[in-house]
């Protein structure tokens, strides 16, 4: 198969399509044809050397993606041989094919186009985990998004609207108002504005309930100044910086709650209960119309070092999908 491998870490230049041996699916595991897959920030910092990914000979990137099962390992019986499904994974996701554990893969929502779907279970599920399983977000909540142009920032906003809760976010002056059509309460330009004095104006004083950060750094410090009384801080990524200086007395007196999360680094058993919940919970809002992936733009994955510069100008909103084969 077909696969873009790391050769070495840099640029990226470092970023090659070789053809390479066909994965196996063990026993629990299926095999899929993978139709489409799509860039994540931690896809450039693994290309960078900064974000290791699982052992993997070659180091194929890629943290999802969309496609038919193509064989079955022993013992699977969720899934039959041309069932469309979708994943996320620790890595190998950058390839035209990929197993996954079968109570892992996810169905794809009726109606989504495998491409697309290549691009849903990453930002959704993540999102999602942050924002209702360990931030408790819930129906007359609020909650702060930063980098709410992004991927996870557009998943996001919509599945805030989904549970019945108001969300407010940052992002640079362009992008205010896709955030605000995708269903925004409030919209700050991080650059020029304050956004911790516009949190307290929109919530009266009283903060939100959930902050969700991608940014890290200096961010911490000013997301507890808009936390609510017992709100939560999930941290989700650290693009600003991995080290942060804040007022702990002001966490003591909000009795406020600062939560880590990666989803690659957890054990199978804990991304197969996010899997199922997850299918259950939120892929209906898919085919209701309620949710849907934010395209930005698509590259083949010949074009997967363009693909890489261009989502570092930090221009898109939304997913920059790779096509992996045709549907």
């Amino acid at each position: 198969m077909r696969a873009v491998v790391l050769d070495g870490h840099g640029g990226p230049e470092v970023l090659t399509v070789h053809d390479v041996p066909d994965p196996e699916p063990a026993p629990g595991e299926v095999l899929v044809d993978v139709v489409g897959t799509a860039c994540n920030r931690a896809d450039l910092l693994q290309r960078m050397g900064l974000y290791p990914g699982p052992p993997m000979d070659p180091e194929i990137p890629g943290l999802e993606f969309a496609g038919r099962v193509a064989a079955l390992g022993d013992g699977v019986s969720r899934w039959l041989v041309g069932d469309a499904v979708m994943a996320i994974t620790g890595g190998g996701g950058y390839a035209e094919r990929a197993v996954v554990h079968e109570d892992q893969a996810v169905r794809v929502p009726a109606g989504m186009a495998l491409d697309v779907a290549g691009g849903l279970a990453e930002v959704f599920i993540t999102a999602w985990d942050a924002l209702v399983l360990r931030g408790e977000l819930a129906a007359g909540g609020t909650a702060l998004v930063h980098a709410g142009a992004s991927g996870v920032g557009t998943a996001a906003i919509q599945l805030c609207r989904m549970v019945g809760a108001e969300v407010i976010v940052t992002a640079s002056a362009g992008k205010l108002d896709r955030c605000m059509d995708l269903g925004a309460s409030l919209a700050v330009d991080y650059r020029s504005e304050d956004w911790v004095a516009a949190v307290s104006g929109y919530t009266g004083g009283r903060g939100v309930d959930v902050v969700l950060d991608v940014v890290g750094g200096d961010y911490l410090d000013r997301n507890v100044n808009c936390l609510a009384t017992a709100g939560t801080i999930v941290q989700v990524g650290v693009m600003g910086g991995g080290s942060a200086t804040f007022g702990l007395a002001k966490l003591l007196v909000k009795r406020a709650t600062v939560v880590g999360t990666t989803l690659r680094a957890r054990s199978l058993a804990e991304k197969v209960a996010v899997s199922r919940a997850f299918e259950e919970q939120v892929v209906p809002g898919f085919e209701d119309g309620r949710l849907a992936v934010v395209v930005d733009r698509r590259f083949a994955l010949d074009e997967i070092a363009t693909a890489h510069a261009y989502m570092e100008t930090n221009a898109s909103v939304g997913k920059i999908l790779l096509g992996v084969r045709p549907a």
